[in-house]
């Protein structure tokens, strides 16, 4: 019995385990509305989509730097990402980014996704616009 009693103890606390570093690895999907009204986490790394703000972009003088405001047609929020933007990238196309909220409220990227055709939007990205074009309200999804 006390062999069989360790044996389920050791399966349940290592599928505790696995359950909280799955929790903490998920990559959740907010909108500029959303992260504005402070449902984002600012401690994890997470995901931001919307429409890149016609004008808004800059690139910083001699680096790789860029800075855009992102848009889901309620609110905006600013992105700066370091690196070599996808070919598809432009003014007024949606994109995803993935990276982290600094404290003054900046969206710093690791990593930014743009549609691969004109006809083409992440999921998340259209489901925010529709919703803030209709004044609705994305769940967050860690409620």
């Amino acid at each position: 019995m006390i062999f069989v009693g360790v044996i389920v103890t050791g399966v349940a606390l290592a599928a505790t385990l696995a359950f909280i570093a799955i929790g903490e690895n998920m990559l959740y999907f907010f909108s500029p509305t959303q992260v504005k009204n402070g449902e984002a986490p600012r401690e994890r790394t997470l995901r931001v989509g919307g429409l890149v703000v016609p004008g808004s972009v800059a690139r910083e003088q001699g680096s790789l730097t860029v800075q855009f405001d992102l848009s889901d047609n309620r609110e905006s929020l600013t992105v700066k990402y370091t690196g070599i933007l996808p070919d598809l990238f432009r003014e007024g196309q949606g994109i995803v980014a993935t990276g982290a909220l600094e404290p003054g409220g900046t969206f710093v990227a690791e990593e930014v996704l743009a549609k691969h055709d004109e006809k083409y939007m992440p999921p998340e990205v259209a489901e925010a616009l529709e919703l803030a074009e209709q004044g609705g309200r994305m769940s967050n999804p860690q409620e």
